[in-house]
């Protein structure tokens, strides 16, 4: 039946109206097993600890999709590799290169942060390129780590139960390296609590100096991106604070950055 269904699915895409992804081997990542819906074509990757759906034009990933836990983020430390590799699995038409980024002046930005990875395996496969967007250097290295995928996976550390966090990018600032690598003009992270069921989103420029933003809701995540991730339909939003300690949940507060998250 699979081989079915993704010959129907490949008939379907001839069609200019929606992308399917099917995620054979990985839909235990995505809350109910629900899978987006999106406007482009892609191919969908499995990975160890995340799945990605991925843009043969763009050469970058449409969402990268993570589940997190406390488990996961408090295993011993994995040393960072730093290998970066094409990906095999993908045509050479429609793979990004090392070459394409070398000389860039963009970073290759994970999606799914190495920092996110519980061991050896699923750290060495994060270096993926299918799993990089041209990225800002001070961007990836300082507002985006700091306040965006650091103070995520503090919130994951401090629940119980599972997390669920989208990450990609949209929009064209032109492209770098011979494949034509699209640089994005923004990048987003939604994240799901489904204990709380809430979510909310992180919205910013691919820019060096692009200020930290208060976060946004899901629904205006959605319409900025084209993308309809089914969460459920009365999901609450927040575009206030949130914060990693559970004591403080009913407290609201307004949006001053992140950087007393891991306190």
């Amino acid at each position: 039946m699979p081989s079915l269904a993704r010959a129907l699915i490949l008939v379907c895409l001839a069609y200019p109206l929606w992308a399917w992804a099917i995620f054979d081997d990985c839909v235990e990542y995505f809350p109910r097993g629900e899978i987006p819906s999106v406007t482009q074509t892609g191919r969908d990757l499995c990975f160890d600890g995340f799945a990605v759906y991925y843009s043969p034009s763009d050469k970058k990933p449409i969402y990268v999709i993570e589940k997190l836990n406390r488990e996961r983020l408090t295993k011993p430390k994995q040393a960072r590799t730093n290998l970066f590799y094409e990906e095999a699995r993908l045509p050479a038409a429609e793979r990004a290169t090392l070459s394409d980024y070398r000389g860039s002046g963009y970073d290759r930005g994970h999606n799914a942060p190495a920092g996110d990875m519980g061991d050896e395996r699923s750290m060495a496969q994060s270096f993926s390129l299918a799993n990089m967007m041209p990225q800002a250097r001070q961007n990836n290295q300082g507002v985006w780590a700091k306040e965006i995928e650091g103070p995520t996976r503090q919130y994951a550390k401090r629940i119980r139960g599972d997390i669920y966090v989208y990450t990609g990018s949209v929009g064209n600032a032109g492209s770098i390296g011979s494949n034509h690598v699209t640089v994005p003009e923004y990048l987003f992270k939604l994240v799901y609590d489904p204990s709380r069921n809430l979510a909310w989103a992180y919205w910013i420029q691919n820019t060096d100096d692009a200020p930290m933003m208060a976060p946004i809701s899901y629904q205006d995540l959605a319409l900025k991106t084209g993308i309809d991730f089914h969460l459920p339909a009365n999901v609450a939003t927040s575009t206030k604070q949130i914060s990693t300690r559970p004591e403080r949940w009913n407290q609201t507060r307004s949006f001053h950055g992140f950087r007393n998250y891991s306190e």
